[in-house]
């Protein structure tokens, strides 16, 4: 067998093939919920924003080949899209709910969940079997190997490279433009931003708009490349995952990329072992990004701690 050939070479290779394409719903939606936090808002809504991207961009793929004759090289790339635009659109009542008096974050959020997930379930449905057209890859083991393993585990998405020409842009942005100045601002101290003449609300509600466009594109990321259909199950808790992971990250977008490889490098270790044939401690290891999270919201809940690089305004929930 292939797997028996390249021996214990398949652990390695299994864990930077499963980082490569694992890693970018994490960027996409820690990217999105960064953008988000620097305004001052939390938005733990995105698990149910992931999946409503995943089952609008895998359902308008499908379809756009099935029912609108477009060609299968279009219609994923027209999903990626519809999904973006979904996630806009769980962002905009999210942003309304958030900013009402009186209504919390965190309830909004988990609202959010139960309600895209369930929204992306009912709609979902006749999706569950059919075959869509996937995004194309860019094969760049075919130039470094002659062994399928290689080349299969060297399968870049222009998704990802999309995700890590993000990550810089974004700190750009708020490092060095007058909206991220805004942004920071609205997330720092909103008293002092509405003295400089900035609407807060205007502000968070762009934020985290934009911030649920990425994470819908995260879902289609994994419906459309990784792993490429359409279940109920497809999420795994990534959205959640992300809000740990930004704080892993300390709000800094080019750290949400380090921390986003390594995520997805610990999703793949259960995958890399069972391929050489350790089926032992399977199901502990697939829970590893799990354990991260657990581990990283213990670390950073001390109350004497004071997290760098944290809004001041993530404080108050309420508002």
């Amino acid at each position: 067998m292939a797997t028996e050939a390249i021996g214990w070479l398949g652990v390695p290779l299994g864990i930077l093939a499963g980082t490569l394409r694992g890693s970018a719903p994490f960027l996409f939606v820690s990217l999105g919920e960064c953008l988000t936090e620097k305004s001052g808002k939390i938005n733990l809504g995105l698990e149910g924003t992931l999946l409503m991207g995943a089952m609008s961009a895998y359902a308008i793929s499908y379809l756009g080949v099935s029912q609108w004759n477009m060609s299968p090289a279009i219609s994923p790339w027209i999903g990626v899209l519809v999904a973006g635009l979904a996630g806009m659109g769980m962002g905009l009542i999210h942003a309304w709910l958030s900013q009402q008096p009186r209504v919390n974050d965190i309830a909004v959020g988990i609202a959010m969940i139960i309600f895209g997930s369930g929204l992306a379930f009912f709609l979902g449905k006749p999706f569950i079997q059919p075959q869509a057209p996937q995004l194309p890859s860019f094969e760049l083991g075919k130039l470094l190997s002659s062994s399928p393993i290689v080349q299969s585990a060297l399968q870049i998405s222009p998704l990802f490279i999309l995700g890590v020409l993000l990550a810089p842009a974004m700190n750009w942005f708020f490092k060095s433009t007058r909206p991220g100045l805004f942004i920071r601002a609205v997330g720092d101290s909103p008293d002092a931003a509405l003295a400089m003449g900035v609407s807060v609300k205007k502000v968070r509600m762009l934020c985290i708009i934009a911030g649920s466009f990425l994470a819908g594109i995260g879902g289609a990321y994994l419906s459309l490349v990784y792993p490429g259909s359409w279940t109920e199950r497809i999420s795994s808790g990534q959205g959640l995952m992300a809000v740990a992971l930004v704080i892993f990250a300390r709000w800094n977008p080019i750290q949400c990329l380090w921390a986003s490889l390594f995520f997805g490098g610990a999703q793949a270790i259960g995958p890399a072992l069972q391929a050489v044939g350790i089926d032992k401690g399977y199901y502990l290891f697939n829970a590893a990004p799990y354990v991260l999270t657990l581990l990283i919201m213990i670390l950073t809940c001390s109350p004497k701690k004071t997290l760098s690089g944290a809004p001041g305004a993530l404080g108050s929930i309420n508002g």
